[in-house]
């Protein structure tokens, strides 16, 4: 008998997709019929289609999950992804508390096969992976990132390494976010194409309006200076160009077509791309293509790999303006002009009762992606090409890259080494000079080793780069910053204003602007910007930090369900900052959650050891002794921390 089972098993390698509904017994305790026909309905209207089109096979069903075979890493991502996409769609008129929605995880591992079932640690990490997902997000292995790495266009931040139930070792975890799963492009780019026609890049949602925050504080457009690269350069209709002498960051905006053929979204289509040629040229080290240089491409077909020859760009950005009812679809594709593959991509939507009004906020939330975009792939093509004798530009797009990752000393002080090596080279280079005292800030404000050595560094720098040009945006976000830092709330305040006056959709100083209002003590106002924040930058590396502050605005005004269900989130997003868990201990606490909140505030003690008593609790930062906000947090947050159990010395 034992040899009859034994010729039944069989090893294989497998895509793993394990899955399951997030909040099933509520839901059912809630309402029981109405769950279990939602869950058939989502199961036959979306599952099964999806996963047969991706050429899975359903293993095993259970009530509120089900786990999924494939034989190609892709395509399960590809089946996880749509699947997330479709139950969005599908959940958009329901109210939250009453929406199904599925954690997915994915591994690619050697698995058992026996009878109709799987076994194995291949199957076991892709459960632990979906038990660490988020309400309908994705988290996958290392080794499917590293699969799919350079075949899929999707955004997987890095979660690091964490320890899972029954596996020796532990698992490098990279998540996807629900906002990152609205804004994937499904369509790989053709390398020969007509100029202008791209794709259509997925399920048309007005979130997946990506301004790609340039890390925690956000790289933002940087106007000319002295010492940055050239303008748009007027350059001859066919100039041939070595490669050597392209400069890194050097682009076209070739004309976005009307496939409409409606004369007023022919001059739509013409003004985005006169305004992203503008923008784009305030990219400090651009080298941006003249406009009418760029239309003598107009309505031609092209092969993007001899056109960047011709011109002398790594990079062309394509696009088009179509007509759906009373929609306008603008979607618009960035390419590698060596390889011709496609770099980033996506759909943009906007009604036609005021397109002057839709193009300048496509256009500079474009402009803002475009930034964050083309900065990454530069420091990606430097990383790659390791050049033997890098210049202080070199340094210094490899630093902004750095910088731009999810909040970590680490990448920051990778940054700072390069911004250094560039001022090095360049003693006068405002850009590095700039990084360095951005670097310098965010260290004062996340708890610098030498503060004061650090403060003094960074207010000499912004002082010089203030009196160079006090016209970056950039520039004044880290003055505000720093402000708050010295607890001069009234006059960070000020410098958020000014940075979103010079950068209308710098997303960060939106959100520092809201955590600024918090420590005035107008929780209420933080908010609204928060969310803007969150709508300018939904796929924002430390979006964290806008799921945090809007659960300790709620938390500070009683809201205690919102906050707990914001700093969740937060926490979710990056579960190494200790004061998400500091404040969702309160929260949980003044909810009567005492075993959650002992929870938290162990895991905030794990992260920051210090910070064990209330008096260290509340001497972290001087601006939280504000007197207006002093008054709201002793109502809330202090009296949580204390149910909680923290000490009072």
């Amino acid at each position: 008998m034992n040899f009859l089972r034994r010729e039944r098993v069989g090893r294989r390698l497998a895509a793993i997709l394990a899955a399951d509904v997030a909040g099933y017994a509520r839901l059912m305790g809630e309402d029981e019929e109405a769950t279990l026909a939602e869950l058939r309905a989502w199961r036959h209207q979306v599952a099964d289609p999806r996963i047969r089109e991706r050429h899975g096979r359903i293993i095993k069903s259970t009530g509120d999950g089900f786990l999924v075979e494939f034989a190609s890493v892709v395509d399960a991502v590809r089946c996880a992804v749509e699947m997330q996409r479709d139950m969005a769609a599908r959940n958009a008129d329901i109210d939250a508390e009453r929406r199904l929605e599925f954690r997915i995880g994915i591994n690619l591992g050697d698995i058992v096969a026996e009878d109709h079932d799987i076994f194995g640690d291949g199957v076991n990490v892709a459960a632990r992976l979906e038990a660490l997902a988020e309400p309908a997000g994705i988290c996958i292995s290392r080794v499917v990132r590293d699969q799919i790495r350079d075949k899929l266009p999707y955004t997987f931040e890095d979660r690091g390494d964490q320890q899972v139930k029954n596996i020796a070792r532990p698992v490098r975890v990279y998540a996807m976010t629900p906002e990152a799963i609205a804004a994937t492009a499904l369509v790989a780019a053709p390398q020969h194409r007509k100029v202008g026609v791209v794709p259509l890049l997925g399920v048309a949602v007005i979130l997946a309006i990506a301004t790609g925050g340039a890390g925690w504080w956000l790289w933002p457009l940087a106007h000319s200076t002295t010492d940055a690269a050239p303008p748009a350069a007027t350059t001859p209709a066919h100039p041939v160009a070595s490669t050597a002498t392209v400069p890194r960051l050097s682009i076209v905006v070739l004309p976005f077509e009307n496939l409409s053929h409606d004369p007023d979204q022919d001059y739509f289509a013409e003004a985005i791309t006169e305004d992203l040629t503008t923008d784009l040229s305030r990219i400090a080290g651009s080298f941006v293509i003249a406009r009418n240089t760029a239309f003598t491409y107009k309505g031609k077909s092209v092969d993007v790999r001899q056109l960047g020859r011709d011109l002398g760009v790594h990079y062309v950005l394509e696009g088009s303006v179509r007509r759906i009812a009373d929609q306008v679809e603008v979607n618009v594709e960035l390419i590698d002009a060596e390889s011709g593959a496609q770099v980033w991509g996506d759909r943009f939507e906007t009604t036609l009762r005021n397109l002057a009004e839709a193009q300048s906020e496509i256009t500079g939330r474009l402009a803002r992606t475009l930034n964050l975009q083309l900065v990454q792939a530069v420091g990606r093509q430097i990383d790659k090409e390791q050049p033997v004798n890098p210049d202080a530009q070199d340094f210094i797009m490899r630093g902004w890259a750095l910088y731009q990752r999810a909040q970590a000393a680490a990448s920051r002080e990778d940054a700072k080494q390069a911004f250094e090596r560039a001022l090095q080279i360049d003693p006068r280079s405002y850009d590095a000079k700039l990084g360095i005292a951005s670097v310098l800030v965010v260290d004062l404000a996340t708890g610098s080793d030498q503060p004061e050595e650090d403060e003094a560094q960074a207010k000499s720098l912004l002082d010089e780069l203030l009196a160079r040009d006090p016209n970056r945006s950039q520039l004044h976000a880290m003055i505000a910053l720093l402000r708050r830092v010295q607890n001069r709330l009234p006059e960070s305040r000020i410098e958020w204003e000014r940075a979103i006056e010079l950068d209308p959709n710098n997303a960060a100083a939106y959100g520092q602007l809201g955590t600024t209002m918090i420590y005035l003590g107008d929780p209420a106002a933080a908010i609204p910007l928060e969310e803007k924040r969150i709508r300018l930058n939904p796929n924002d590396p430390n979006i964290t930090l806008a799921y945090w502050s809007i659960g300790l605005a709620h938390l500070l005004q009683g809201h205690l369900a919102e906050a707990i269900d914001w700093l969740t989130k937060a926490r979710a997003a990056n579960p190494h900052i200790y004061y998400i868990d500091l404040d969702l201990a309160a929260a949980l606490a003044l909810d009567g959650d005492l075993r959650g909140a002992r929870a938290a505030l162990a895991e905030s003690l794990k992260l920051k050891p210090e910070i064990n008593s209330m008096q260290r609790q509340l001497a972290r930062w001087a601006y939280t002794n504000n007197p207006v906000y002093r008054a709201l947090a002793e109502k809330t947050v202090d009296v949580g921390l204390r149910k909680a159990g923290m000490p009072e010395e």
